[in-house]
């Protein structure tokens, strides 16, 4: 088959003929017709996070069953499916318990294996991790919501309860804050987004958010904002800066949401923790969303309450996602606002 490969550290990823993947005994193999880009993507080729060299990313995608192994019994050849980030062993305590995303046996497409900047990939625990696409999601779109717009949701849902009319401020709007943009305003919230970028606040804006304006100082300004404070945050960036104002601009007993990755310098971020205390804030994790959350984010998409085709970049050939994953090396490029999808068939 045809992959994308990338053979050390930051060199530039080509496009090889590799062998298929073999199908395990209890998963499948799917047909890529559409992968998303991802930031995350973008971190295990610049090394901050650990993959097996020669490696092949992609973690979001959405493709046809090609192939099935003797212990699947609910998922057939033929059938539209994609699949989260995060693949639950299906056998552990977390796994029974439907949450799948903290699984302490879980592998990850692109990241613990190959991954789906290919025509094959394989996902293990079939019947456990496949999820069955409605004929009204096409496969670029249902490849953008793998990563960053499932864990927005779990986010926001799950994680936080955000609730009509509560107050939700998002700081970073690249892909999982726009993510988060469009599902607060689903969900009834007041929203405000906060970024550096002009452009990622018009857009953020055009969702349905009130955008804190570029320089304002970002925990006064929701505050004043919100008479009070944010009933949730979200950092969506990942950094010591955004996670502290994210903290900062809770109204008591807010809550705050930790989506965004910490790298380096960052991994031993101090928060304010007397603010966590004095206001009984709850800080909460991020990490995905199991396979059995899906129908309900796919049922809201496919009545039209959700729409995360405004979000969508660019489609490209596989032949060029080497180059669009590279692109984010530069802020200003496809990783600073929206990840472009690959379109492989």
């Amino acid at each position: 088959m045809r992959a994308v490969v990338y053979s050390s550290i930051g060199t530039m990823p080509e496009l090889l003929d590799v062998p298929e993947p073999a199908c395990p005994a209890d998963g499948a193999v799917i047909a890529v017709e559409a992968t998303g880009v991802c930031r995350s993507d973008w971190h295990a080729w610049r090394g901050h996070d650990p993959v097996a060299l020669p490696h092949i990313p992609g973690h979001e995608f959405a493709g046809v069953v090609a192939e099935v192994g003797p212990g699947v019994r609910d998922f057939a050849v033929g059938e539209r499916v994609t699949v989260p980030f995060v693949n639950g062993c299906g056998r552990c305590e977390w796994c029974l318990a439907g949450q799948a995303q903290v699984c302490p046996a879980q592998t990850q497409p692109g990241f613990t294996g190959p991954g789906s900047f290919a025509e094959y990939v394989a996902v293990p625990a079939a019947d456990f991790n496949l999820v069955r696409l409605p004929d009204t999601i096409d496969a670029v779109t249902a490849a953008s919501l793998g990563c960053r717009f499932a864990t927005a949701y779990h986010a926001l849902t799950a994680q936080a309860g955000l609730r009509e009319g509560e107050w939700l401020a998002v700081h970073g709007c690249g892909g999982v804050g726009l993510s988060a943009v469009q599902i607060g305003v689903a969900l009834g919230a007041r929203v405000l987004a906060l970024d550096v970028s002009g452009d990622a606040l018009a857009r953020a804006e055009a969702l349905g958010a009130w955008p804190v304006p570029v320089g304002a100082d970002p925990v006064d300004a929701v505050v004043a904002r919100t008479g009070g404070g944010a009933h949730v945050s979200m950092d969506a960036l990942g950094s010591a800066a955004t996670a502290t104002a994210s903290i900062r601009g809770l109204r008591r007993r807010g809550r705050h949401l930790q989506v965004g990755l910490m790298f380096g310098e960052h991994l031993a971020t101090p928060l304010p923790w007397d603010v966590v205390v004095s206001r009984e804030l709850r800080l909460a994790g991020c990490h995905g969303m199991a396979a059995r959350d899906y129908p309900a984010m796919l049922d809201l998409i496919a009545g039209g309450t959700l729409d995360p085709r405004p979000l969508l970049g660019r489609v490209v050939g596989l032949a060029d996602a080497g180059a669009e994953l590279a692109a984010m090396d530069n802020p200003s490029g496809t990783g600073g606002i929206v990840v472009a999808q690959v379109g492989l068939r």
